[in-house]
């Protein structure tokens, strides 16, 4: 991983950035990295938060903040807000995610049984399509082993299973963050992300960021992405010198530097 001040910003034109841990710091989002990204879209920028949050918050999030869309639910669907109201688009129909719910549900009882300590996250009531298990966000913090264990738990019973920051998330469908961006910069920007791969920055921290990691030239890890780097299959090309919300605001100023 290289230092941010190698990544060579000329020509970008979007920002894709992960939640948890990225542009906020300790579970709060700071008035650094806020005005940061508020800075970015005043500059032009295409701004896109994709995350592992539930598809509440990402109504909240498409409404409110400095954003042009929102990928959420680790690629379950994107939100944006045009013509005075919100737009969403899933990758599965509403019957579809209804019969998926329900056999989360019991996967969910398995696992809480099988690893003492794990709680569902709290923000699981307001998710639509995945079953979030909390490791360290609201309860005693458990070890790295814990969230792999409950990741193993979630492929057996046939889900594809993530490990973020504080959540391990699973669900039914080979969709991830990186399928979910293709398909929204395609549809909403028409941009191909093949062809569009140094136009476009990813920023994120944790081992469910490692397919955008792979895919794109100008890819960017905080500081603290150190603590995964043994879980990383695809490590990210550059790393800031500050952690979670200092280190978005840290690249939000080299790529508005490039462009003055």
């Amino acid at each position: 991983m290289k230092p941010l001040a190698e990544l060579d910003a000329r020509g970008v034109k979007a920002l894709l950035f992960d939640i948890d841990d990225t542009l906020t710091t300790e579970g709060k989002l700071t008035a650094q990295a806020y005005d940061a990204l508020e800075r970015l879209r005043r500059a032009g920028k295409i701004t896109v938060p994709v995350t592992g949050r539930p598809a509440g918050w990402c109504d909240h999030i498409a409404r409110m903040w400095p954003v042009d869309a929102v990928v959420g639910e680790n690629g379950a669907f994107y939100f944006f807000y045009a013509g005075g109201r919100l737009q969403r688009r899933f990758q599965d129909d509403a019957e579809t995610r209804r019969k998926k719910r329900a056999r989360l549900d019991a996967i969910a009882h398995r696992i809480l049984a099988a690893v003492p300590g794990c709680a569902l996250a709290a923000d699981q009531n307001y998710r639509e399509t995945d079953l979030a298990i909390d490791y360290c966000e609201d309860i005693p913090p458990l070890p790295l082993e814990a969230a792999e264990r409950i990741a193993s738990l979630m492929r057996a019973a046939g889900l594809n299973a993530k490990i973020s920051s504080i959540h391990v998330n699973g669900w039914f469908g080979e969709y991830d963050k990186l399928a979910m961006s293709r398909v929204l910069f395609s549809e909403r920007f028409g941009m191909d992300l093949a062809e569009s791969r140094r136009e476009i920055v990813f920023a994120g921290d944790s081992p469910n960021d490692a397919p955008l990691f792979a895919c794109f030239s100008h890819s960017v890890g905080v500081a603290n992405v150190r603590r995964f780097e043994d879980l990383l299959a695809d490590k990210p090309k550059y790393v800031t010198r500050a952690a979670a919300g200092a280190g978005f605001a840290e690249l939000a100023e080299h790529l508005l530097q490039e462009r003055r």
